[in-house]
């Protein structure tokens, strides 16, 4: 399968296991002029922005490389504006997770960064 396919399998368990998880799917690959997020979620009183990792070769300890702090600031610059567009939402926690899916097993890393002030 290739990286495309592979992508789109991994959002898909992905969505799966955040709905199981008792989390209302709002929005999918959500893109605007800084980026991209794969899926952005409510979990209770959080919107969540969902970052998919799905690699078929790479392991979790591999997470620092593909999500490294530039993309971090994408998908950070990109939560930021959807909440401008979405106001309804502007009042709510915020929450930056990564969802890591290989060969059909999925850790969900929630809070798995944050956005830094320099």
């Amino acid at each position: 399968m290739n990286s495309t396919g592979l992508g789109k399998k991994g959002e898909e368990q992905a969505v799966e296991a955040l709905k199981a998880a008792g989390m209302e799917i709002i929005a999918r690959n959500f893109r605007s002029k800084y980026g991209e997020i794969d899926i952005i979620a409510l979990g209770g009183e959080t919107i969540v922005f969902v970052e998919v990792k799905a690699w078929s070769v790479y392991g979790m300890e591999d997470l620092q490389y593909g999500i490294d702090i530039k993309k971090q600031q994408k998908i950070i610059k990109t939560a930021k504006f959807f909440l401008s567009e979405n106001r309804k939402y502007s009042k709510m926690a915020i929450r930056f997770d990564v969802v890591f899916v290989k060969n059909n097993s999925i850790t969900h890393l929630a809070s798995a960064f944050t956005e830094r002030v320099l």
